[in-house]
């Protein structure tokens, strides 16, 4: 699928020229550090949501431990003054009271080992921090001082953009100042010799007298053409077999698409400049009969067959696939051209293909 794969190609080209142009190392430094500083950041939050977990539920604790010293001395009080099931009702509350102390035990240890893990990894961010500021700093000022030197190596050997249009600047209007110092050196060359000068009827420059010239050679053409034709039995109205001249154009070809018969397997088809569809595999060799149409238009210059295959593509991809939405994010298998392309620019658009991969 040549065409297809070449266009694919030219997107993917595009794509990696443009981002390997905006991208700056000093820029990618800075949003890794600050990802790294919010990270800190995150760890110390969780630890102050730990700690403030753990606080809470010792003061709860605290609050259970009171509790339970009371009812204790509240069973002692009810049992000197003979109130023996008062106090067992007292002694019963503090039983339960104790249940929660315990429970509590065991969730406090816990968070204490989680605060001490988060501190622990906290100080790791932080000495990592540190370090990856101060090699931040040396790459950033090493980043700098390479640019500035290949700026100012280009400018001095006359490579860098600015220059290059400067030296071509300058060609050009060298190159017209040639043209002109040789226009005018032929100028006054025929000047001397007497060629610009008034026609004269009759004269070795008659203009007259060359049309009339021409006009004799062109009667002179036509008896031979009608003796040739008379010699081969040939009337004047009869047309040479074979002459490309005069013949019909190729009728534009058609491709014979087939339904596809779903097997399962999707791929995903982005229609250049529209959308992207979901289409069954089976319809590859379609798309195959479809490539080797367009690569033999484009070949032979016939836009006529070459709109017919992209309308072909067009409504069979639309027909036999699922048009997918602008939200989902998918990597396209195939890139293909749109019904609206024409044959100059698929041309100019591979021609550009072909020449950034030599």
């Amino acid at each position: 699928m040549s065409v297809f794969k070449r266009l694919s190609q030219v997107f993917q080209q595009k794509a990696n020229a443009a981002l390997d142009k905006v991208e700056d190392p000093t820029q990618a430094l800075d949003l890794s550090y600050s990802k790294m500083m919010e990270n800190l950041q995150q760890v110390r939050r969780s630890i102050a949501d730990v700690l403030t977990s753990q606080k809470r539920l010792e003061a709860q604790k605290a609050q259970l431990v009171s509790q339970n010293e009371k009812l204790q001395g509240q069973a002692r009080q009810a049992l000197q003054q003979g109130q023996e099931d008062l106090a067992k009702t007292a002694l019963g509350r503090a039983q339960v009271v104790q249940g929660q102390i315990d429970a509590l035990g065991p969730q406090i240890d816990q968070l204490r080992t989680q605060e001490e893990a988060l501190e622990d990894t906290g100080r790791k961010l932080q000495a990592k921090l540190e370090v990856f500021r101060t090699q931040r700093e040396t790459m950033k000022a090493q980043y700098t001082a390479a640019k500035a030197s290949s700026e100012a190596v280009e400018n001095l050997s006359g490579l860098s953009e600015h220059m290059t249009d400067v030296n071509v600047m300058m060609d050009r209007a060298q190159d017209k100042i040639t043209q002109l110092q040789a226009r005018a050196a032929a100028v006054g060359e025929l000047s001397d010799s007497g060629v610009l000068d008034s026609l004269t009827i009759g004269g070795p420059s008659d203009d007259i007298e060359a049309q009339l010239r021409s006009g004799t050679s062109t009667t002179s053409v036509d008896s031979q053409l009608e003796a040739m034709r008379a010699e081969l039995g040939l009337t004047s109205g009869t047309a040479v077999p074979g002459n490309g001249g005069g013949g019909m154009a190729a009728p534009a070809p058609t491709v014979q698409i087939e339904a596809p018969k779903p097997n399962g397997e999707t791929m995903v088809i982005r229609i250049a400049g529209d959308a992207l569809y979901r289409v069954p595999t089976s319809i590859k060799p379609a798309l195959d009969a479809l490539d080797t149409a367009m690569d033999t238009a484009i070949a032979h210059n016939d836009a006529k067959s070459f709109a017919t295959c992209t309308a072909q593509l067009a409504n069979l991809i639309s027909t036999s696939g699922t048009k997918l939405g602008d939200s989902e994010i998918v990597t396209s298998d195939l890139i293909v051209p749109s019904q609206d392309m024409t044959i100059e620019d698929a041309k100019q658009l591979l021609g550009q293909s072909a020449a950034s991969s030599e």
